[in-house]
């Protein structure tokens, strides 16, 4: 295979090499994503199958919480993966990786739900997210590192930006098949046993996808080492125990992954489920929308990545950290006015209130599942708001206070659970609930969007945009951690700071984003979640980031 090195091409061979590995390494990687996205775009699905023993708003975050197990594990999988990576070479890695991945995602298709075998099908389900979490923790440094080492040193950010599309292009196809199966089955089937399909299919790409990745040579870089008798011996223990690298690995973590994490989420998976969840846009038109916006977005990842070989990758980075920290707020207002006028109207018009106690109400969001929400009144008024996804503020009144719900001029107070008991108290809150649910509605809360009411441009608008700053500050960054770290130790190196805060800080932004809205009734409040770490990222960023973009990473 011809190779290149220090900058230096061999024109006549070296571009269909490269175009090769390009082409192999990116579609391979795209199937991985495929199969641990799935899990995200039908986590109501799966809410419904796997979490049916808990009420609605624990069973979707607790659906979340098994969505984001996949990303938990992910920094561990860069240590194990990345070791052997750094020991034994880059592709033998990540095609053990693609085989855990493909088989992981087949038998969730198979896994019994929870009616059928009670607790142990969440508990298999998280088992097998886990397994898709290992293996993903391993693909991407892999895969990054393998094409950064076959790539010149002035098209680094291009040739490495192709991985970077493989996540936006994995959802994509995820997003694809799912509205296919859903407009063919219909809804009813699809929600009884269609979603299954999307995830017994991937063993048909995991085929594919395996024969395409056999066809590859080792990277040049580690051969070259490889052949040298240079490789580590300890890459943990270099990568990790040794203040030189730890330093860089940590700048590289909360200098730009963490911040590109948190954008990468926000704009991709939290506006999908904001649409569903809080706008109550259907299912099915929030998958389009998503797929148009990713479809007009997609290519920018690789712009961003071609610019970043001309001006450098820390500038776009920061921009699109600092862009999506100043548009965040107003942009996810500006969705709830285009998305759903009438529910912004009566927002505006008929705003809902909370008059209570802070410290006789509990946390919206049970674990275990076992809290009813009904032992106070505060409780009773605000479980049935979180469930509708209603958003309220709270006023505080004196302790001992009955809850109040104030929905524009009127006001309804909570059945007293101190006052009513067993049945009585169970009829008082099935009436209390009625009551709440004929004002809301009559204030303008729709319980679903209106399709007439929708400017979809301005969504697609709105979602192109989000998905454009994800390209700005995810296009560059795979050949920004390449180039922060020697070949020996490359892959363990470059790869947990990534899977940390794509793993953990991106992770489990949906998960923490709603239980901060179900804990505090405000639908934006979860916003202050990514906005406050990409500014993290920012401030850090400029200051300790150094530019790589001139490196030469054979050196």
């Amino acid at each position: 295979m011809a190779t290149t090195y220090d900058g230096a091409t061999d024109p006549g061979a070296t571009f269909q090499s490269d175009k090769k590995v390009i082409i192999a390494s990116s579609l391979g990687t795209v199937f991985e994503w495929y199969d641990f996205y799935l899990y995200g775009l039908l986590a109501t699905y799966i809410s419904a199958q796997f979490f049916s023993g808990v009420n609605e708003t624990t069973g979707f975050i607790l659906a979340l919480g098994a969505f984001a197990a996949g990303f938990a594990v992910r920094p561990f999988g860069a240590l194990v993966f990345g070791r052997i990576g750094d020991l034994v070479g880059r592709k033998n890695t990540f095609l053990v990786t693609m085989g855990i991945m493909g088989l992981s995602t087949f038998s969730v298709g198979l896994l019994p739900s929870y009616t059928s075998i009670g607790v142990a099908a969440p508990l298999l389900l998280v088992l097998l997210r886990l397994l898709q979490g290992l293996a993903l923790g391993g693909e991407y440094g892999g895969a990054a590192t393998y094409v950064a080492e076959h790539a010149p040193q002035h098209r680094r950010g291009l040739y490495t930006s192709f991985i970077q599309t493989t996540a936006t292009l994995g959802l994509f196809a995820a997003l694809l098949v799912v509205i296919g199966l859903r407009y063919l089955l219909g809804e009813e089937a699809f929600a009884s046993w269609g979603w299954r399909l999307p995830f017994i299919i991937s063993i048909l790409l995991l085929g594919v996808s395996l024969w395409i990745r056999l066809q590859l040579a080792e990277s040049p870089a580690f051969q070259r080492m490889k052949d040298e008798g240079k490789t580590s011996k300890a890459p943990l223990t270099e990568a990790f125990a040794r203040w030189g690298n730890l330093k860089i690995v940590l700048i590289a973590l909360f200098g730009a992954a963490m911040g590109q994490a948190v954008v990468w989420y926000t704009g991709q998976f939290y506006a999908l489920f904001f649409l569903e969840k809080m706008l109550k846009v259907d299912g099915a038109t929030t998958n389009v929308l998503m797929a148009v916006a990713l479809a007009l977005g997609t290519p920018f990842f690789v712009i961003f990545g071609w610019l970043s070989d001309k001006i450098g990758r820390k500038p776009i980075i920061m921009a699109g950290c600092a862009l999506a920290a100043l548009t965040y707020f107003p942009l996810f207002g500006a969705l709830t006015q285009a998305a759903n006028p009438a529910l912004a109207a009566a927002q505006a018009a008929s705003p809902i209130t909370v008059v209570s106690h802070d410290a006789d109400c509990s946390v919206q969001f049970d674990p275990i599942g076992r809290n009813k929400f009904d032992s106070k009144s505060c409780d009773i008024a605000k479980s049935f708001l979180a469930k509708n996804g209603v958003n309220y503020t709270n006023i505080e009144a004196p302790a001992g206070t009955v809850a109040q719900v104030r929905i524009g001029q009127q006001t309804f107070t909570a059945p007293d659970p101190t006052q009513v008991t067993g049945a009585a108290r169970a009829a008082a809150i099935t009436a209390y609930q009625g009551e709440l649910k004929g004002a809301i509605a009559a204030a303008g809360y729709a319980a679903k969007y209106d399709p007439a009411g929708m400017n979809t441009p301005l969504v697609i608008a709105i979602l192109f945009f989000m998905v454009l700053l994800v390209t700005a500050v995810y296009g560059p960054i795979a050949a920004l951690l390449v180039e922060l770290f020697p070949t020996n130790i490359r892959y363990t190196s470059m790869s947990l700071p990534y899977h940390i805060g794509n793993g953990w800080f991106g992770g489990f932004l949906p998960t923490t984003a709603f239980a901060m809205v179900a804990a505090t009734g405000d639908i934006y409040y979860g916003l202050w979640y990514p906005v406050v770490l990409a500014v993290v990222t920012l401030v850090l960023g400029l200051l300790f980031l150094p530019e790589t973009f001139k490196r030469d990473i054979n050196a």
